[in-house]
């Protein structure tokens, strides 16, 4: 099966367009969501978006809405679901939007599937340009997919997101550890100067 028989898929907008060259120009501003917003792991960083001066009022489709799927459409293609507290945001050009049937997909696996090894390999094969390489929304819609069952991708889903907590705590232990170590490094530095001081 094609990813195209399940999903429908668009690509954002091209900023230029409606980008405001001046604030008199300004019709409304958006939050945007940038390649900066996504991490590695496929979640989303919101603790900034930047602003988006835009000389038009947007229609809905350009904005996330919770279930929706992005893709990052160059290299390394990170995929990210988009959850509530994510809808509403502008998406630019660089991302494909992906709308699932969820009778047979969930957004979730489909994310999850899409940052697999293997997705990001068939990706590469495909993509064009030589500078940044792209891959563009053909290649998407006519990605092989293998459904499971709603079930077994709720499963996948629950153990995926038991994973991601666990790297952002070691990712947390580590950063404690690398304090501690700076901290006791200075204080033995300390205590050997007054010693020979």
């Amino acid at each position: 099966m094609q990813l195209r028989e399940i999903a429908i898929v668009k690509t954002g907008l091209v900023l230029s367009r409606k980008k405001a060259e001046f604030d008199h120009e300004t019709m409304a501003t958006y939050k945007l969501i940038t390649l900066r917003n996504i991490t590695n792991d496929g979640t989303i960083d919101s603790t900034t978006y930047e602003e988006f001066k835009s000389n038009d009022v947007l229609d809905s489709h350009y904005f996330t809405q919770e279930g929706d799927v992005l893709l990052r459409l160059s290299n390394p293609n990170t995929a990210v679901y988009i959850d509530k507290e994510a809808s509403g945001l502008l998406i630019p050009s660089y991302f494909a939007i992906i709308k699932v049937d969820k009778s047979k997909l969930l957004p979730e696996f489909l994310a999850w599937y899409l940052n697999t090894k293997e997705v990001k390999k068939e990706f590469e094969r495909f993509q064009s340009g030589t500078r940044i390489p792209s891959t563009n929304q053909n290649i998407i819609k006519t990605l092989p997919i293998s459904i499971t069952t709603i079930d077994k991708q709720k499963v996948l889903i629950d153990i995926y997101r038991l994973h991601l907590k666990e790297k952002e705590l070691y990712r947390m232990l580590i950063e404690e550890k690398e304090k501690r170590f700076a901290g006791l490094s200075k204080q033995l530095l300390h205590k050997s100067e007054d010693n020979h001081g």
